[in-house]
């Protein structure tokens, strides 16, 4: 459990980089839902001489998930709604933490992620502050769910909220990324709706809705959700996504001009070349620091080989889109991404069209220096939390 010799971050599974960040994904959570790093620490232990084994990931992360459910039911019956409510948010992470590694999805993998959506909004019927709403956004002949986490009451006063749409990325669902802070951005009087976007969480896994590279598609229609509530300001209204929403969010931006600001949380450019390089890497038998099984890609795009995910990779460029853009961008990066190279971060930030722009890069003795800030989530969220309430509140 020592990371490696030159680098701080706390690497559970040295040998394993997609093991060290999916853990760190999980426990990364913590102050936001709870997450016991005596429980994470179990699983862990219990893993140690099973690295690589995905299978035994999907079991030992299910089994410490049913656990805690478990207990969260029993409490639930007892009238302790709240402990209940804790269960339930760490399970679900515990849950998704290790539903994500497997490929092809199994019906019982299937089974466990409804469960740890359901087990969600159980605990989002419970909890008060902030005030989670599962609810559902129109988009092209069906709907995108989505959680609408309404900003804190006193904060925000009698008037129109702000709120920020936060798409996913390649990997991750609502349900995670509520566990990035969110309940923070709330209480800054600042609503933020988490949709599971074309390609992501439930809306690939139970609704046939593949990733698309017309990402302002179904921008524009969480855009108009949200301006359609009287509670919130149709003029402070931005968007942000992270990892692989480094393509969506500048993209959506740059082609719905009402979004009033955009957050790049990890930065993307050509997703054609960055795959076709790992796939040559790949067949050449080189071990690539990938978040998830390369498998994923062919899932989320919805097609069955990886050419065909290349053919439908061709339209993910954002030279000559981020261009157009014109409201206040935000780019965070991390210095040390073994993902995306920050010099792709760098050109993606020198073509957005923008005027005011913000380029954040965290370096390794900060904290904050791995893809998406994995090893240091709270440096970021604070980062952008700031930069959003300055660039959203009145008269800004």
């Amino acid at each position: 459990m020592i990371g490696r010799k030159d680098d701080p971050a706390f690497l559970y599974f040295p040998s394993n980089y997609r093991w060290s960040m999916g853990l760190l994904i999980c426990l990364s959570a913590a102050p936001w839902t709870g997450i016991e790093i005596d429980e994470v620490n179990r699983v862990g232990r219990a893993l140690e001489n099973h690295v690589g084994d995905d299978a035994a990931w999907f079991e030992e992360w299910t089994r410490m998930g049913d656990r805690i459910a478990a207990r969260g039911r029993d409490e639930e019956r007892k009238g302790h709604r709240l402990t209940a409510a804790s269960c339930f948010m760490r399970a679900t992470r515990y849950y998704q933490t290790g539903e994500r590694f497997i490929h092809p999805r199994s019906q019982r993998s299937m089974a466990v992620y409804a469960t740890s959506v359901k087990i969600f909004k159980d605990a989002a019927a419970i909890i008060r502050h902030p005030r989670i709403e599962p609810v559902e956004v129109p988009y092209d002949g069906t709907s995108l769910p989505a959680l609408l986490v309404h900003p804190e009451p006193d904060a925000v006063g009698s008037k129109p909220a702000p709120c920020m749409v936060f798409f996913d990325g390649f990997d991750v669902t609502k349900e995670l990324q509520y566990g990035y802070g969110i309940p923070d951005l709330a209480a800054r009087g600042i609503g933020c709706l988490i949709v599971d976007g074309p390609g992501n969480g439930e809306s690939v896994r139970f609704r046939n809705l593949p990733l698309i590279a017309e990402t302002e598609r179904y921008a524009t229609a969480a855009y108009e959700y949200l301006a359609g509530r009287r509670e919130f300001d149709p003029r402070r209204i931005g968007v942000m996504a992270l990892s692989l929403g480094g393509y969506y969010a500048p993209r959506a931006a740059a082609l719905e001009p009402r979004f009033a600001c955009c957050v790049a949380w990890g930065a993307q450019w050509d997703y054609h070349a960055i795959w076709a390089k790992r796939l040559d890497e790949l067949s050449s038998g080189k071990v690539l620091s990938l978040s998830v099984p390369p498998e994923h890609l062919q899932m989320v795009l919805g097609v069955s080989s990886p050419a065909a995910a290349l053919k439908k990779l061709e339209a993910f460029r954002l030279d000559g889109i981020v261009q157009k853009m014109t409201c206040p961008f935000l780019l965070l990066h991390g210095a040390g991404d073994e993902q995306i190279p920050l010099s792709l971060a760098e050109k993606c930030f020198a073509a957005v069209g923008s005027k005011r722009k913000t380029f954040k890069v965290f370096e390794r003795e900060e904290g904050g220096f791995h893809h998406c800030q994995v090893d240091n989530v709270t440096i970021a969220v604070h980062y952008m939390w700031d930069w959003i309430d300055d660039v959203l509140k009145p008269g800004a």
